[in-house]
């Protein structure tokens, strides 16, 4: 009865107005799953291939007709008849019908849409949520890294970093924590206009001030905490993700904001002295993707007392990961379903890094939808942090509400706690 026996796909929008796909598939005993695939903008060398049209006459080349086609045609025809409760099988079977090392020639977004709705599908067969579906005991709530200001390639300010957040460590419920969040962000709309600056957003819903160093934004986020009537450090940590393969160019970091080069070795002293500085306590992709002597020199310096998140130099991709559990870099790993392609895929990593005692957190891409599915894998998965935008813009906040109302349906049963480690 939980046969897949129909597939089917179409494009949609995302929170950037490009198209992106959803599908919908449907079991022999009439569930239905639907997903919807989000789309990043700075994105690692590694990834699993998108699939674009690149037909300029339509959404200026961005459209995803050929995906959808894909969807109807030989992925459909790879998982029809197998049963969705096999995710493995499943995933295993988009894989061989793709037949590419990195998904290009059907698209990771055609078959990571097919993967994630036959799991909703499943948990539809089963009348359960897909956290209860894909973990019975699961119970843990994720700390939010919440997007508090946007620079680097999710928006037009001349911020080289591209995500400045805020986690609330003091919380003790998901609920809790989102509204410490929310009124730091209010606190800091109010502090940026009264200093005349725009309270403009950018991709991630985090305010995209026209700063030019990241002493500026992480004063203006330090005040911001303490005027709201919390302790910097104590209550409210701040994370960074400097994004620095965007700015890592002939083997240097290149700040255009502040019109400097730093060497490698002068950028890990430079997020040193901002860890001196300022109440951080997570720094993603502090090193390019391709500058595996800077991550070690990083990880060497700072890894200690640092939660230090590899994005681009692990792609969510098991293999890359395990390289960088050998080779001493880092000490977590970013979880994007979009980066590998399938849930398989993706829950193969969060065991890889749990397996090393490195840190996981899922995240969200800056093209999103109001899809929810990374908020029930957070919970499903354990893995104890969130990282999906800012407390404004509905593609983001959707996914914090979806965390609210499975902590409710927790009750009693539901854990939280304020601490990266955990």
């Amino acid at each position: 009865m939980t046969a897949i026996e129909a597939v089917r796909a179409r494009q949609i929008l995302d929170s950037r107005g490009n198209p992106t796909i959803e599908v919908d598939v449907r079991l022999a005993n009439d569930a239905l799953g639907r997903a919807a695939v989000p789309s990043g903008a700075s994105t690692g060398d590694a990834e699993a291939v998108e699939l674009r049209d690149g037909d300029p006459r339509r959404f200026h080349g961005k459209g995803v007709a050929t995906a959808v086609a894909n969807v109807a045609g030989p992925l459909a025809d790879a998982v029809r008849g197998l049963d969705a409760e096999d995710q493995a099988a499943v995933d295993a079977a988009l894989i061989a019908a793709d037949g590419s090392a990195d998904k290009r020639r059907l698209g990771a977004n055609a078959i990571l849409g097919v993967s994630l709705a036959t799991a909703k599908a499943a948990a539809a067969a089963a009348g359960k949520p897909l956290y209860r579906y894909l973990n019975d005991d699961a119970a843990r709530l994720p700390l939010p890294m919440i997007n508090i200001v946007n620079g680097g390639a999710h928006a037009d300010n001349p911020l080289d970093f591209q995500e400045f957040m805020i986690a609330p460590i003091r919380a003790t419920t998901f609920f809790d924590a989102v509204r410490l969040g929310s009124e730091v962000f209010h606190t800091l709309k109010k502090s940026l206009a009264k200093a005349g600056h725009n309270t403009n957003v950018g991709d991630e819903g985090g305010f995209a001030p026209a700063f030019t160093t990241a002493d500026e934004a992480l004063r203006f986020i330090t005040d911001a905490i303490a005027a709201t009537g919390y302790a910097p450090g104590t209550d409210v940590a701040i994370c960074l993700d400097p994004a620095a393969s965007e700015f890592y160019r002939d083997g240097a970091y290149a700040y255009a904001g502040e019109g400097v080069v730093r060497r490698p070795a002068e950028h890990v002293d430079y997020l040193a002295g901002l860890l001196q500085r300022y109440p951080i306590v997570s720094i993603e992709d502090g090193m390019a993707q391709d500058d595996l002597d800077g991550w070690r020199a990083l990880t060497d310096r700072l890894g200690a007392s640092t939660q230090l998140v590899g994005d681009d130099v692990f792609c969510t991709d098991a293999a890359r990961l395990a390289k960088g559990i050998d080779g001493g870099y880092a000490n977590a790993v970013l979880v994007k379903v979009n980066q590998v392609g399938t849930l398989t895929e993706t829950l193969s990593t969060v065991d890889t890094a749990r397996r090393a005692g490195y840190r996981v957190v899922m995240s969200h891409r800056s093209g999103e939808t109001e899809d929810t599915t990374i908020a029930d894998l957070a919970v499903a998965t354990g893995c104890g942090q969130i990282k999906t935008g800012s407390v404004s813009r509905s593609d983001r906040t959707a996914k914090y509400n979806r965390l609210i109302r499975i902590e409710e349906e927790l009750s009693g049963q539901s854990q939280f706690r304020g601490d990266l480690a955990w």
